[in-house]
């Protein structure tokens, strides 16, 4: 019998704003894309838990070279908190582990400690979470009832907005920096309100400069296919603009500095004839600009050129 012979894997470069159903891992749908695709390379620019959905940028080829700044992005987020109950995980995932009744509410109540949020703050992540303790995920510890002490870390809560509160479900925006579990701040909030709660829906809307406005679904993905694939440069758009001459590039391209006079961003987007090439950075000891990430994007056009031939 015939073996069945994979087809050969693919250099795919670019950018995918993926809305992530509830349910599956962010590894799990990263793998499903790669699939879809056949691409050779791919991640994710920060994960989601199963029970959360929304923008969950996929990097493909020497996309994947901009996730580290996607990744130290800061986040947004529309939270559903039940007062009331407390469950192990923070969230709908876990088992109930607490009642509290909920006092009495008003909406200028809520402003008053969403306010106290507000800003820079000190957070305890939770068990249930992949930070490592002695090689092994919190998670794994808090699976077996083991309690691991977990030392304080600052975030900043860069904007908390009140959007809706009845049957004692608080809905809210919040625009966080890195590291912010929102599972952790439902439940701070929900004590600072006299209760307790979790988390039974969380939506992330912006990671860095990606917004979630043009997010497509796994089927829509599958759908538009190549269509779906947005340019590496679409999640830096914060950073300064430099169309270089060909001397230029081939200089970034081959390592070397370049004379330019100081950026107006520590980094900056590096065009080769209106294609972003690269990221250069400011070396404040050579006053020189160098290059911190180049996308070897001929990969995929000498493949695709083969395959016309």
């Amino acid at each position: 019998m015939a073996q069945f012979k994979r087809p050969p894997k693919k250099h795919i470069d670019g950018i995918i704003l993926l809305n992530k159903p509830v349910g599956p891992s962010s590894n799990g749908v990263l793998q499903t894309v790669m699939r879809l695709f056949n691409a050779k390379k791919g991640g994710h620019t920060g994960a989601l838990d199963p029970f959360a959905t929304g923008l969950l940028p996929i990097c493909l080829g020497e996309a994947t070279k901009v996730s580290g700044l996607l990744l130290d992005s800061d986040k947004r987020y529309t939270a559903t908190l039940k007062l009331g109950e407390q469950t192990d995980t923070g969230d709908k995932e876990g088992n109930v582990i607490n009642t509290l009744p909920v006092p009495a509410l008003t909406e200028a109540d809520i402003l008053t400690v969403l306010e106290q949020f507000t800003g820079a703050i000190e957070q305890v992540p939770p068990m249930y979470s992949a930070l490592k303790h002695q090689g092994k995920p919190l998670y794994y510890y808090a699976r077996q009832g083991i309690e691991i002490e977990r030392p304080a870390r600052s975030i900043v809560i860069k904007q908390l907005d009140f959007i809706s509160f009845e049957n004692n479900i608080l809905v809210f925006d919040v625009l966080c920096t890195k590291g912010t579990y929102v599972r952790t701040l439902g439940e701070d909030i929900s004590q600072a309100l006299g209760s307790t709660g979790h988390l039974t829906a969380l939506h992330r809307t912006q990671t860095g400069e990606l917004r979630g406005e043009n997010m497509l679904t796994l089927e829509e993905i599958e759908t538009q296919q190549r269509s779906a694939i947005q340019p590496i440069d679409i999640a830096l758009t914060h950073l300064q603009r430099l169309d270089l001459s060909k001397e230029e590039v081939d200089l970034i391209q081959h390592g070397q500095m370049l004379p330019y006079l100081k950026p107006e961003t520590e980094f900056v987007r590096l065009y080769d004839e209106g294609e972003c090439f690269a990221v250069g950075e400011w070396s404040d000891k050579k006053q020189m600009l160098k290059p911190k990430r180049v996308f070897n994007l001929h990969l995929a056009k000498d493949e695709r050129a083969l395959v016309a031939e």
